[in-house]
């Protein structure tokens, strides 16, 4: 008779609650205190990179307050139209990400600045904007920023001496370029003249140029005193009295209009901005995964058996189980659980060994030899087929049960 036991509650008390969720909650609120922190240290003049209202390292305050000194005016523009609106002959206009631009927004801002008379600063151009930007130029290999030497005649690179230039290197065959400051034989920065309005021929106005820098760390706050950096940023920025120093954005307006007459100019800029190792980077993300889940589901060994929390009768475990064998229908399995167990336990009356209770030619004889006058057909009983209803089962059972009893009796 087994013992009944009052079954015990597998729900967690508050305490094993709070035990449970004070570790993650604590690493919670330390990174809340900590972002709050960071958030509050850089709220005040941190701007963008290149940015120059931005006092950090990467910011360009000092730059700006350098050229204010020195009586040029700097305005800063965050948009396409102020850009281009500011441009003219006594203007240099400053572009800082010009690959950030879209090809309309290019060819607008060439059209813009060109025939202006001023001069433009483009910095880091790239393949994606250099054809738009400075036609005629196209990109080499980038080389790291390093100190370098002008090697030009370009009057402003011979005053500032060595600087601190690189990244991208330019390649031209247009006459009258400036190619300065050169890494494994390309220029790091070039000086492009245009030529002169045809209504301006002979008038005396100055014609415009452009100028392509590289790398743009020497207009960094942390780098702009080394070197000859800052006499090589007064000189190329400062050599018209207003300065336009343009931001381009992702905001701006002019990123989202559809210029070229087609309907998927959202989805081209958005595979614009995608990197060029997007796939690659997108196939290791997905093995990654796969290894993931082999990792997870591979066997680790023999399953542990567990120490139940409550304590079931042994009735309600046969019940339980007689329940998930009729709702899957499974006669053949509960017969043969059924014999199995039978056999084991004549077995053991009839002293027949357990490793050969499960034979027809050791267990039959034992029982003939055991109940001599029987007629029932023990082979069937014992070893027969699957029964065919449930009402076949519950038979097979009675007969089971009562052959049991015969033998223990005899």
């Amino acid at each position: 008779m087994t013992s009944s036991t009052s079954p015990t509650s597998l729900a967690a008390t508050p305490r094993q609650i709070w035990t449970r969720g004070r570790g993650p909650l604590i690493a919670f609120l330390i990174l809340l205190t900590a972002g709050i922190t960071m958030a509050a240290l850089r709220s005040g003049d941190q701007h963008g990179r290149l940015d120059p209202r931005s006092a950090d390292r990467y910011g360009s305050r000092a730059a700006a307050e350098l050229l204010k000194s020195s009586g040029v005016s700097v305005d800063v523009a965050g948009t396409l139209d102020e850009a281009t609106a500011a441009a003219g002959p006594d203007t240099t206009l400053l572009v800082t990400d010009p690959d950030l631009l879209t090809p309309r927004q290019q060819r607008t801002l060439h059209a813009a600045t060109a025939p202006s008379g001023g001069r433009t600063v483009l910095l880091g151009s790239g393949a994606p904007s250099i054809s738009e930007l400075a036609p005629g130029v196209r990109t080499d290999l980038p080389s790291p920023v390093g100190v370098l030497s002008p090697e030009c005649s370009l009057p402003a690179a011979q005053r500032a001496g060595k600087a601190e230039l690189g990244g991208e290197r330019y390649v031209t065959g247009l006459a009258g370029a400036d190619a300065c400051y050169r890494s494994d034989g390309a220029p790091t920065l070039l000086r492009i003249q245009h030529p002169a309005p045809a209504a301006d021929n002979g008038s005396g106005t100055e014609a415009g140029d452009t100028v392509l820098l590289g790398s743009p760390d020497l207009l960094y706050n942390d780098r702009l005193d080394e070197q000859g950096n800052a006499s090589l940023a007064l000189q190329l920025l400062g050599s018209r009295p207003h300065l336009v120093w343009y931001l381009p954005s992702l905001s701006d307006a002019s990123a989202t209009e559809d210029g070229d007459g087609g309907g998927n100019s959202g989805e081209s800029r958005f595979l614009e901005l995608i990197p060029s190792g997007w796939l690659w980077g997108a196939f290791q993300l997905f093995l990654a995964a796969v290894l993931a889940a082999v990792w997870r589901a591979r066997r680790l060994g023999p399953l542990v058996s567990e120490r139940l929390p409550v304590a079931i009768r042994a009735s309600e475990s046969a019940e339980g189980r007689a329940r998930l064998y009729r709702k899957a229908n499974a006669r053949d399995r509960a017969a043969t659980v059924l014999r199995s167990a039978a056999r084991d336990r004549l077995a053991s009356l009839l002293a027949v060994p357990p490793t050969e209770a499960h034979r027809p030619d050791a267990l039959l004889p034992a029982l003939s030899a055991r109940l001599p006058t029987t007629e029932r057909d023990l082979s069937d009983l014992l070893f027969g087929p699957t029964p065919s209803d449930d009402a076949a089962l519950i038979s097979l059972v009675d007969q089971l049960d009562a052959l049991e009893r015969e033998v223990r009796t005899s």
